[in-house]
């Protein structure tokens, strides 16, 4: 028998017990079950929050174009 061969079924056998075994556990709720979602969307809103701020309310002047803003000078000959 190949030694290949003899380590890949012990090793799909290993990992076909350890599915058993976690199926017919209960499976119980970790901190990611219970509050992920909650936490996600906390996050979300309290980015939406702070952006929201920063975009409204600290006077930053979002124009890039120059048009307005540079007066020309005479021209010299």
């Amino acid at each position: 028998v190949d030694f290949g061969t003899c380590l890949y079924h012990s090793l799909a056998r290993g990992i076909q017990h350890t599915a058993v075994r976690q199926a017919h556990r209960k499976h119980e709720p970790n901190f990611h079950d219970k509050y992920g979602n909650l936490v996600l969307l906390g996050g979300a809103a309290f980015c939406t929050t702070v952006w929201g701020y920063v975009l409204t309310q600290l006077g930053i002047e979002w124009g890039l174009s120059p048009i307005g803003r540079i007066t020309p000078r005479e021209w010299r000959e």
